[in-house]
């Protein structure tokens, strides 16, 4: 809520796929199904949910299908429930944006990475090292 995190989820794909696009564009609508189910929840505790929720992936491959209402032969390894996306576009319940693999911060929770982009990404989310942090305690 407001700028805290509400949900994480990371898990083995069960499926696999042929191309980035498919797994990222697997990933989106994994995604947009809890955001259904959040933004339901929400209302039901009559708080109001600033729409659309805005999605973010770092491929944009997978943003153009989401955003494109026009079946296309290209799409067509991609199962058609996996297509409510572009529903949920539609409607206005999300916004699917692109954001650079040097910018991703869920990179930080799901992938090895640099000490440099570690803690870039730390930085960007708030995180702080608190064993770096001068000391708390003061004089006491």
């Amino acid at each position: 809520m407001g700028d805290s995190l509400i949900t994480w989820k990371s898990k083995k794909q069960i499926t696999v796929s042929k191309s980035s696009a498919k797994a990222e564009y697997r990933s989106l609508a994994s995604t947009v199904e809890e955001i259904v189910w959040i933004v339901g929840i929400i209302k039901e505790l009559g708080i109001d949910v600033t729409l659309p929720v805005k999605v973010y992936s770092d491929i944009k491959a997978a943003i153009e299908i989401a955003a494109n209402p026009v079946y296309q032969e290209r799409t067509k390894h991609i199962e058609i429930d996996f297509h409510f996306i572009k529903e949920k576009v539609i409607q206005g319940l999300i916004s699917t944006n692109y954001i650079p693999t040097s910018e991703q911060p869920a990179d930080i929770l799901t992938k090895g990475l640099s000490i440099v982009q570690h803690e870039f990404l730390s930085s960007n989310l708030g995180i702080q090292n608190i064993f770096a942090a001068p000391n708390l305690r003061g004089s006491v």
